[in-house]
């Protein structure tokens, strides 16, 4: 029988879908009695909630866990457990098993809601556990969930990708796409509304293409649906694919009181001829098409990105036609890489593989032209009043800080009682991608 002061800690790597699925294990985990913790000194229970997406998330679970050994060693309860994207790689969970046997409970990411049962089984029969799903199962609903973003909410609409980038795991280890019946997300989010929620994110590798599994719902409905809930509340989504971003949906999105004045939309690249060697399905004349039809329907939309820099073969022409793309689509942000072969797609096996210091130096170039771009963008605040949902509060600036329907952060002075309002904030400084205001 677990003991209520039993206490457990989670350790995330990765994205908000990761982040997610971190908030089920742990309402999971609270059904049992489980309270958590900070500290790993204190923990009963340990456990990584894994990404491989990138290279550097692997190595660094890798040495969390590993640093644990010790502390195993000294405290035989300790239960350590390894989930997530990093252990669902063919073989990855026997490799991991072999390099670190003091690890109790190893998971997938098809088992994640089946996590209670197999720490039930860890503790009953006091052996290691080891149980990765290869194909994953229908969507299961009704998974406990301790949230931990207030006033902000993750809510998954598909698992899973089609899409079959050839730089990209995930494909791999999510499994094909499955989209949740609508009806369940809104209920899901209907509830979070009453619960006091005032941010909605709806999340999946691709939520454009959901419902392409189902014949009566796609995600310009979904966004319809979503719209008609009553109660102040902002909507987002992600992440978009520029494939399937369609008129559509922008005409959803511009409908909608409760749509975000903000999308991201990832391009990857500027080069048609690294497009097409990503598998991207769209041509860089395509994407700017679309990005010129989205501020045409709303002229004010706030546009992020995702760009690599670094894939195999790229040329100096190659990195420069993604340069010329920044410039003329002006992006508000950009969340910028170097290319990391993953074992297990086909980009790591392409000849042409780019070396660390030309990476590295393109990277520093695009940053800095995108850095630009977001002063430019962030300067048009200054001396104006918007409206910020407060999200939390950084102690060491000692304000207050939150969104607004562009998904610029603002930094502001205020009273105790402000997280999760919407407040009126004047724009008095600006910097790259946040801004500093004062209330009104």
């Amino acid at each position: 029988m677990i003991k209520n002061a039993l206490k457990y800690r989670i350790i995330t790597y990765g994205c908000q879908m990761n982040l997610h699925e971190s908030e089920k294990i742990a309402g999971i985990l609270c059904q049992r009695g489980y309270t958590e913790c900070e500290s790993d000194n204190d923990a009963d229970l340990i456990v990584f909630n894994t990404c491989c997406i990138r290279e550097n998330a692997e190595k660094r679970a890798e040495g969390n866990i590993g640093a644990l050994k010790q502390r195993k060693k000294s405290n035989k309860n300790l239960i350590i457990a390894v989930g997530g994207c990093m252990t669902q790689q063919k073989g990855y969970a026997e490799k991991l098993h072999d390099e670190f046997p003091f690890v109790d409970i190893i998971f997938g990411t098809h088992n994640l809601e089946k996590f209670g049962e197999l720490l039930d089984k860890k503790i009953a029969e006091n052996l290691t556990v080891i149980e990765v799903k290869e194909k994953e199962d229908k969507i299961t609903e009704g998974t406990p969930k301790t949230r931990t973003s207030y006033p902000n909410a993750w809510v998954n609409i598909t698992y899973g990708c089609n899409n079959f980038c050839t730089y990209c795991i995930v494909p791999y280890v999510r499994g094909r796409e499955r989209s949740r019946d609508p009806e369940n997300i809104i209920s899901e989010i209907k509830g979070l509304i009453s619960e006091g929620y005032k941010e909605i994110t709806l999340l999946g590798q691709n939520v454009n293409s959901y419902g392409n599994d189902l014949s009566y719902a796609n995600f310009p409905s979904l966004i319809r649906k979503v719209s008609e809930i009553e109660g102040k509340f902002r909507l987002r989504f992600m992440t978009n694919h520029p494939k399937d971003f369609s008129e559509e949906l922008i005409k959803a999105i511009a409908e909608s009181d409760k749509a975000c004045k903000t999308v991201h939309l990832p391009v990857q690249a500027g080069s048609d001829r690294i497009l097409k060697l990503m598998n991207r399905h769209y041509t860089r004349k395509e994407y700017l098409d679309k990005l010129e039809m989205l501020r045409a329907y709303i002229p004010d939309i706030a546009v992020t990105t995702d760009i690599m820099v670094g894939f195999p073969t790229e040329t100096e022409d190659d990195f420069q036609d993604t340069v010329a793309l920044v410039r003329e689509a002006k992006f508000s942000g950009a969340f910028t890489f170097i290319y990391s072969p993953r074992k297990g797609t086909p980009a790591a096996e392409m000849k042409g593989q780019i070396d660390e210091i030309t990476s590295k130096k393109r990277i520093m170039q695009l940053i800095d032209i995108q850095n630009s771009i977001s002063c430019e963008y962030s300067g048009k605040y200054l001396g104006n009043t918007i409206e910020i949902l407060c999200e939390g509060y950084d102690a060491k600036k000692k304000k207050y800080l939150g969104r607004d329907v562009y998904g610029r952060m603002a930094y502001f002075k205020g009273d105790n009682s402000l997280l999760g309002k919407f407040v009126n904030v004047k724009i008095t400084k600006t910097g790259g991608m946040s801004l500093i205001g004062e209330m009104v």
